[in-house]
């Protein structure tokens, strides 16, 4: 027997939303993922991969865009890759609402620069409090997702920000699944709606 999810209404926005793979996920940038919907309306969807780190710290990229990273906190985090859009383009994923150059707001929680000052501030431990620097993204054309969902290629969820920022990466799938209520790994790869 498997997990029924449930299309999301027409019109309906997944802004905010975990995108969790089902394991029947085969793609390789979205297997065993969880993806932050950040954007999505009628023209398509956009969102980052949380679950997928690179070989980089976040003191690696502050050296090579030669901002000096003096004494920061957040030197040794990972660099995150967002998904296969646009892979040389970089983003903060943060927790505070500060009006950067370029932040978009996703929920009360949730916010993402994409602009330089947010890293000069970083650099300085003026930054948000807690953040994530990613790497591409992850876009959908319009009605796309709501294809794969109605498909079982994704469970959603409400987004929390503990599973972003307070989880281990290695557990950010199967946690994310519990939000379900489900252990993702006993979800059969054969799944459907009654």
């Amino acid at each position: 027997m498997g997990t029924q999810t449930n299309p999301p209404a027409k019109n309906e926005s997944l802004k905010n939303q975990f995108l969790i793979s089902m394991p029947a996920m085969l793609e390789p940038y979205f297997a065993r993922t969880v993806t932050l919907i950040c954007q999505h309306d009628d023209k398509g969807a956009m969102g980052l991969i949380i679950n997928r780190p690179l070989n980089m710290t976040v003191g690696e990229v502050l050296e090579q865009l030669e901002i000096d990273k003096g004494e920061t906190l957040q030197s040794d985090l990972p660099i995150y890759c967002g998904g296969p859009v646009q892979t040389g383009v970089g983003m903060i994923l943060h927790n505070t609402c500060e009006d950067w150059e370029s932040t978009m707001q996703i929920s009360d929680e949730l916010a993402l620069t994409t602009s330089k000052d947010i890293l000069n501030d970083i650099a300085k431990n003026e930054g948000p409090d807690k953040s994530m620097l990613v790497l591409g993204y992850a876009g959908w054309g319009a009605g796309q997702l709501d294809e794969e969902i109605a498909a079982n290629a994704w469970l959603t969820v409400p987004a929390t920000p503990a599973i972003i920022f307070d989880t281990p990466v290695d557990q950010r799938w199967l946690r994310s699944g519990a939000l379900v209520g489900v252990n993702i790994h006993q979800i059969s790869a054969q799944t459907g709606h009654a």
